[in-house]
């Protein structure tokens, strides 16, 4: 099948519909990292932790992720896709229930950790299910709704922290039935869970899962369906790109010729570090601890929350209708220097600005709003280029063979990242060097990244998943 060959229009009806379900994993994703944005306050005052223990708490659920992310790959060539998929949706369930029950600082660290599983799962296999069932003119488009579908998550996880806080009076405030504010901020979770576990039976198995595993005429059935009476050749595509003296498994990332790890493994290694080492998830998961760090109230700091998240959305858009026109490789180059500008100049403003006696920055008017407007730009370069990209790379860029294996180490290293750089951020915010070293830190990182990009990042815009080389 080549790269001009297109399903027809209730084709295409089929596959945007299958997408959309996938990427309500996406949305689940976005409100299960975000949720925990707005409970801080909460969990300090249930657990009475100190600065140390709290930012294990809310990092506590990345592990669940490495470990989830790690896995899944291996259980999605193994099992499927969907299989992963709908163990996901569970664990989803179980995670926003325990995590609003939770009475201690153990249990609660043991139902993040499940939803950290899901996260991690639903991360890599949502973005990789997509590129299987889409056409290659169309791969980007479509996954990028992935992105899209996190920000809305995290967008609604705000929005809806502040309502419930606005209602009850603070998120230590008690809101119905007794139980405090920051309980139900995590109960609402379950609404998304919900559906999202009865609409993936609406969905079939990826079919180069089922080619890869034998399953030739079931994968000619839900090719047929997506690409009408091409499915034959696709069948036979995605066949010659598969060994078949063996299952896909971890050996297919060394070179059989070098006995080395394959260069594309550490190219998306490299993108999966990078992403969170410029520091966005502090601003997803502490930006109310960081506003009221600033000198914001609790309530002005969620009110930034929810700006921020209308702010992604847009910026994904951007992406949205960008990323099959220009390439992968332009958006995420034009991000790296629009984040490294930004992050600089928040951690400008954070330099030189005085603390009270309770140790709160007393930023003046003007660095206020200098910091209030770089970080939100920074918000949209980074979901207009490394947020919605390098989900989109990582689902694409690898052939068919080791797709699955390469996805476990690049998602165990994304949530690795993540977990490093959200559980020291409270101790940077205590430590000497405050929020403008933390900063500083990310601007560097961001910086090497424009660097990356130039030297290692290949484009993968309009090619077919069976064109992907190793």
């Amino acid at each position: 099948m080549n790269e001009t060959s297109s399903p027809t229009q209730a084709n295409m009806s089929f596959v945007v519909l299958i997408s959309l379900i996938a990427t309500i994993g996406g949305f689940l994703f976005g409100y299960d990292s975000g949720v925990i944005n707005g409970t801080v306050d909460g969990l300090q005052k249930a657990f009475n932790s100190d600065s140390m223990g709290t930012g294990f708490s809310v990092s506590s659920m990345l592990l669940g992720c490495a470990v989830g992310a790690f896995f899944a790959g291996q259980w999605a060539d193994k099992y499927g896709r969907w299989w992963v998929l709908m163990v996901s949706s569970i664990l989803f369930i179980i995670s926003a229930w325990g995590s609003g029950i939770a009475t201690g600082s153990v249990e609660f660290i043991i139902y993040r950790v499940i939803g950290g599983l899901a996260v991690g799962a639903a991360s890599i296999i949502c973005p990789a299910y997509i590129s299987e069932v889409a056409p290659a003119q169309y791969r980007g488009k479509l996954s990028s709704i992935q992105q899209i579908a996190i920000i809305s998550g995290l967008f609604f996880s705000f929005l809806s922290n502040y309502q419930l806080a606005e209602t009850a009076g603070g998120s230590t405030s008690i809101l119905w039935w007794g139980y405090e504010t920051w309980r139900w901020m995590f109960w609402m979770e379950l609404i998304p869970a919900g559906i999202f576990f009865l609409a993936l039976f609406l969905i079939p198995e990826s079919p180069r899962f089922l080619v890869a595993n034998g399953k030739n005429d079931k994968a000619k059935v839900v090719l047929t369906k997506l690409y009408g009476d091409k499915a034959d050749d696709k069948v036979k595509d995605i066949y010659n790109t598969l060994a078949h003296d063996h299952k896909p498994s971890f050996r297919d990332l060394v070179n059989k010729s070098t006995g080395k790890i394959r260069p594309i493994v550490w190219i998306g290694f490299g993108l999966a570090v990078l992403q969170q080492f410029v520091g966005i998830n502090v601003v997803f998961y502490y930006g109310s601890v960081l506003w009221q760090a600033a000198g914001f109230s609790e309530s002005d700091a969620l009110f930034t929350n929810v700006i921020s998240g209308a702010v992604s959305i847009g910026a994904c858009l951007v992406t949205f209708f960008l990323v099959d026109k220009i390439g992968r490789k332009p958006l995420l180059w034009f991000g790296s220097i629009g984040m490294t500008i930004t992050l600089a100049l928040v951690a400008y403003a954070f330099s030189g600005a005085p603390t009270d006696e309770a140790g709160k920055l007393q930023l003046s008017p003007t660095d206020g709003m200098l910091a209030l407007i770089a970080a939100n730009v920074y918000v949209v370069f980074f979901n207009m280029s490394w947020g919605p990209v390098v989900w989109i790379m990582l689902g694409e860029m690898f052939p068919n063979q080791m797709r699955g294996s390469a996805l476990a180490i690049a998602g165990l290293a994304q949530w690795g990242a993540n977990f490093l750089i959200t559980w020291t951020f409270p101790m940077l915010l205590a430590s000497a060097i405050g929020l403008a070293g933390a900063y500083s830190i990310y601007t560097f990182f961001s910086l090497f990244s424009v660097f990356f990009v130039m030297w290692y990042i290949k484009e993968t815009k309009g090619k077919e998943l069976e064109q992907m080389e190793g």
